[in-house]
């Protein structure tokens, strides 16, 4: 069921808000027992008018630490929970309000949480999903071959879900996440706890079905190298409020300020002394520098380089997303 509204958003969340009534913590000696049988409580806010929109086809990040409201937001876009106040249409529906139409025209896939029966073969919980949201045969046989494709699926189709690894569960969860073929796709944390191999597998097949199936997909995820690989647009949020929407490369711009320089000289030099830079590694003839681009520009910085030093070749390289995102949070930069 593909359900895509022309000249509309995909997603739309309009001063989104999630608030919690949880009992009353009580401080200092006894205060844990006090806390276990108290009849007081108060109101804790996981989201704090949260507004976005998404078109059709995107694939947008959305980061923050824990506790931040990511997982809150997506529980309410998926209608798993319902909000406090404020507005949500998916594909046009009230996700809550609407749960079993809005299924048919979402997928969803929550990283340390399985949609698969466990004691089943891989196999057989596709074909319950078949029957579960009506798929055709000719449809499912294409998807499950297009999907074995991507995923190699067949390694383990007739394995208990409870005897695949972490990887192998995870392939599992897309194939059977995007099974109905869905126009919408929430990911939350897909590549937690896998290794490296088994991460670039499924960033792959996300970055396949958005571009081959134009599939809308909204990606969490504490993996920063995640979103460099495979979002434009970022939505950063903390303490249950919007900090940034907009391009991963605007904000680096705007807030990645450091600079690294890898040198490599003729000779090693004997001292390595450049007003505003710092050395931050330095082995024989190679040497990176550390350097703020708003107070020495890299031109600037390669002029005096070759001045100095004999130099043979140099690399420039921009401070990684996650140290980025770590200094908004830790220095409360507002980007």
């Amino acid at each position: 069921m593909r359900v895509i509204l022309e000249g509309m958003p995909q997603i739309i969340a309009k001063d989104l808000t999630k608030t919690f009534r949880v009992p009353k913590r009580f401080e200092g000696r006894g205060g844990a027992f006090r806390t276990l049988f108290t009849t007081e409580h108060e109101e804790k806010a996981a989201v704090r008018g949260v507004s976005f929109t998404v078109e059709p086809g995107e694939l947008v990040g959305y980061v923050g630490p824990n506790g931040a409201g990511k997982s809150t937001t997506i529980k309410m876009l998926t209608g798993i929970l319902t909000p406090t106040s404020g507005e949500v249409r998916i594909g046009g529906l009230v996700p809550w309000k609407e749960r079993e139409r809005n299924a048919h025209q979402i997928g969803v896939v929550f990283g340390q949480r399985t949609q698969l029966w466990w004691d089943l073969p891989l196999g057989q919980s596709f074909e319950l999903l078949k029957h579960i949201y009506r798929v055709d045969e000719a449809r499912y046989q294409a998807n499950l071959k297009r999907f074995d494709d991507v995923l190699g699926l067949s390694e383990f189709i007739k394995t208990p879900v409870r005897q695949l690894s972490l990887g192998q569960r995870m392939r599992g969860d897309l194939a059977a996440a995007l099974m109905h073929d869905p126009p919408i796709l929430f990911l939350d944390e897909p590549t937690i706890g896998l290794d490296v191999v088994a991460k670039e597998r499924i960033r792959e097949f996300i970055q396949l079905i958005n571009r081959e199936r134009q599939v809308t997909v909204i990606l969490t995820t504490h993996d920063m190298q995640d979103i460099e690989r495979l979002c434009r647009r970022m939505i950063l949020i903390d303490k249950g409020q919007v900090l940034y929407d907009g391009t991963v490369e605007k904000l680096k711009d705007r807030s990645g300020r450091e600079r690294l320089m890898t040198v490599v000289f003729a000779e090693p030099p004997a001292d390595l002394d450049i007003p505003g830079t710092e050395v931050v590694m330095r082995e024989g003839a190679v040497a990176t520098l550390r350097f703020d681009r708003n107070r020495i520009s890299s031109q600037e910085l390669v002029g005096r380089l070759s001045a100095q030093y004999p130099v043979v070749d140099l690399m420039i390289q921009e401070a990684p997303l996650e140290d980025i995102i770590r200094s908004i949070y830790q220095k409360g930069l507002m980007p």
